[in-house]
């Protein structure tokens, strides 16, 4: 194995080990999403088709929408409260300072996050099944598998993006959360919006394409939704612009 590649490699293996030596975050990142889908199921499963959930059944929307979450919660969330604290605790300096290309850090800690995104959506559309949902044909697996880390990706630089804006590690649970809390209720995630001025304003915000592309890549019903993945690589690009241009890795303010 070459340099570049065992390097990416080593820091995917810290990043993972350093994951799995908090087990109450990863039980929490891994459990929450199962118990939301598992109540959904409990609460919807067995239902038909329904106009209001867009001719798909209760449970089949749900199982793509929160898939979707969890994929935030890994990939924006958690990476932007991750960075603000290693930067308050001076981990960032101490890398800056080290031979560790930058490149290297963030391709494998976005690595890791894709990787917990993926257990997570593959636990949420297990629980789905129990409850009778159909699992996608392999024909569907190619556009769910680019949906998915092409919406990782955008939401990893937007969450490094910001992080970069965060002052301190106290402020990073209320910065994330104060901007992705209104963006999943009004983007139809736990609640189909059927506003068409809603819609139409959330559509050119990130988490409604992204539930768009990953609900139509699951069932099948809109096909390969390329305007949804356009609106997601276009924040992709904004968001690791801001990184680039505004990422501190010294605890100091500005």
């Amino acid at each position: 194995m070459s340099g570049g590649p065992a390097l990416v490699w080593h820091q995917i293996r810290y990043e993972q080990l350093s994951f799995w030596r908090n087990p109450q975050s990863a039980f929490f990142t891994f459990v929450f999403p199962v118990v939301v889908i598992a109540i959904f199921g409990a609460l919807f499963g067995g239902g038909p088709a329904d106009p209001y959930f867009y001719g798909l059944s209760a449970l089949q929307y749900y199982v793509a929408t929160i898939a979707a979450v969890s994929v935030l919660g890994s990939c924006y969330s958690q990476l932007a409260i991750v960075l603000s604290t290693r930067r308050q605790d001076g981990i960032l300096k101490r890398v800056r300072a080290t031979p560790l290309p930058v490149g290297v850090y963030f391709a494998g800690l976005l690595a890791h996050c894709v990787m917990v995104s993926v257990v997570d959506v593959v636990l949420i559309f297990g629980v789905g099944r129990l409850y009778g949902v159909p699992l996608p044909g392999p024909s569907r697996w190619p556009a769910i598998a680019v949906v998915l880390v092409l919406g990782a990706a955008a939401f990893c630089a937007l969450g490094v993006a910001v992080a970069s804006l965060i002052r301190n590690a106290e402020a990073a649970p209320a910065v994330v959360q104060i901007v992705l809390f209104p963006l999943v209720f009004l983007s139809g995630t736990y609640l189909p919006i059927h506003s068409a001025v809603v819609n139409g304003v959330s559509g050119f915000l990130p988490v409604r394409p992204f539930n768009e592309a990953l609900l139509g890549a699951f069932t099948g019903r809109d096909g390969f939704a390329g305007s949804s993945l356009g609106v997601l690589l276009v924040w992709g690009a904004v968001g690791a612009a801001v990184a680039i241009r505004r990422f501190r890795w010294d605890p100091r303010p500005e």
